[in-house]
């Protein structure tokens, strides 16, 4: 799973996370961030409240918490949605020892960016073509 720093870095790239069921997210403030939550319609549905997303628990989670905004969340894409995000720049990914390696064409010539969790290369190559 992507680290929470790189999806912070992401964020901070502008980005940009459109919820809808099957996302994975975390709370970025200190007492929750690393806690992961799955938008589901069953537990977590975005709702629009005065024109702003909301990320609305429906009853299922441990603590007391009903709805948090969109810029307290913080998404953790998954290895399709960033390999989607790279989009036609992407060329490959491969195994190379403990680590994977994602290969993208980027403005300044080929990119390699490894790691031994393929969502955080990936993470890593979507932010070079940023």
């Amino acid at each position: 799973m992507i680290t929470v720093e790189l999806a912070r870095r992401l964020g901070g790239a502008g980005v940009l996370w459109e919820p809808a069921p099957g996302d994975r997210f975390t709370i970025d403030q200190p007492n929750v961030v690393g806690e992961v939550f799955w938008i589901s319609h069953l537990t977590i549905d975005v709702h629009t409240f005065h024109g702003q997303p909301l990320l609305g628990f429906n009853g299922t989670t441990e603590w007391a918490l009903d709805s948090v905004t969109l810029d307290s969340a913080l998404w953790l894409p998954r290895e399709d949605q960033l390999r989607e995000l790279i989009g036609d720049r992407f060329t490959g990914l491969r195994r190379d020892g403990a680590d994977w390696v994602v290969v993208v064409d980027a403005d300044q010539g080929h990119g390699e960016f490894r790691d031994p969790d393929p969502e955080c290369a990936y993470a890593q190559a979507l932010l070079s073509v940023t």
